[in-house]
């Protein structure tokens, strides 16, 4: 077999086998359901099953009601995941949705364990995500359309309009996790040291210590 031959037909067997493995954000189910134990003590990747489960142990109700958008930011995230619904346990999904005043903002935050999908219930958004390039992807949706944010990646959503915006996000784990950029790092316990936040933001550390204080609520 010639060397372009032999190249192509490792390709092939590579591709194959990269397509082969399953694409997912958590570990895939052993069994047709695993309610999760949420008081059990066990550490593990997930949570342990319960002996036994009911209907109730799948259903969740809370994504019907508006979040209460009247506070700083002005805007709410109801999360719809393990927590909330023990039997999203070994399923590798989870909801969310977010409620966002006139002008309100759902900071700059990051989903460790999942890629996220949007879709815009009603007003208009500002969305947008950073790559690690430092790029900033970014452009305004309105009422009916999705936007998708990659795994990891800082993020964030904006109503820039002059009416309440409803949006129901879908994620790819069942415990997506959430780190806001501005509470990771100025509201952490035990707190990061001034001087590494002054250096790193290129301000004085009054400064830190002023927007610590805003942020400590």
């Amino acid at each position: 077999m010639a060397v372009a031959g032999k190249l192509s037909f490792v390709a092939i067997v590579v591709l194959i086998a990269t397509i082969s493995i399953p694409i997912s954000a958590d570990p895939d189910m052993l069994q047709d359901v695993c309610v999760a134990d949420l008081n059990n003590v066990v550490k593990m990747n997930g949570f342990a099953c319960l002996p036994s489960f009911t209907a109730s142990d799948f259903f969740f109700a809370g994504l019907a009601k508006p979040g209460l958008t009247n506070n700083s930011l002005g805007s709410a995230v109801t999360p719809a995941n393990v927590m909330q619904i023990p039997g999203l346990n070994t399923l590798g999904v989870s909801m969310a949705r977010i409620d966002f005043a006139p002008g309100g903002l759902n900071p700059p935050h990051t989903h460790p364990r999942a890629s996220e999908i949007l879709f815009l219930l009603s007003g208009q958004l500002d969305v947008g995500f950073i790559t690690t390039a430092n790029v900033l992807v970014t452009m305004t949706i309105y009422e009916g359309q999705i936007f998708t944010f990659p795994k990891g990646l800082v993020h964030f959503q904006q109503n820039n309009g002059n009416v309440p915006a409803v949006a129901i996000s879908g994620l790819n784990s069942q415990n997506p996790g959430v780190q806001v950029i501005a509470k990771s790092l100025f509201a952490a316990t035990p707190p990061v040291s001034d001087n590494v936040l002054a250096m790193a933001f290129q301000i004085d550390t009054q400064e830190v210590d002023e927007i610590k204080s805003k942020l400590a609520a």
